[in-house]
């Protein structure tokens, strides 16, 4: 029986799940106006796992790398649904200021 295959599936499930909170969390107190330079920092750690030769290690990295430029492109859109009023919007933050 290989587990290969369900573990990096966990695995995936929970680096997307802590991804989910990380953009609501940094849009709530930095705003969406650094998303590039996070989708940078994505792309990065997602090319570093390309050099790693451990192969759960390199998975790892992989799929963190991916979460985060997802999570990269996903702030502008929940910049949005905080304006929309389906998230908190930061009090100190003035609307339309990105």
């Amino acid at each position: 029986m290989n587990l290969t295959g369900l573990g990096i599936g966990l695995l995936t499930l929970v680096v997307i799940g802590v991804g989910f909170l990380w953009v609501i969390k940094f849009e709530y107190y930095f705003g969406a106006r650094p998303w590039k330079w996070i989708l940078i920092l994505g792309s990065i750690v997602s090319i570093a796992s390309l050099f790693i030769e451990s192969f759960w290690f390199s998975a790892i990295v992989g799929i963190i790398g991916g979460s985060i430029v997802w999570g990269a492109t996903e702030l502008t859109g929940q910049e949005e649904r905080a304006r929309r009023g389906l998230f908190p919007v930061h009090p100190k933050r003035r609307e339309g200021t990105k």
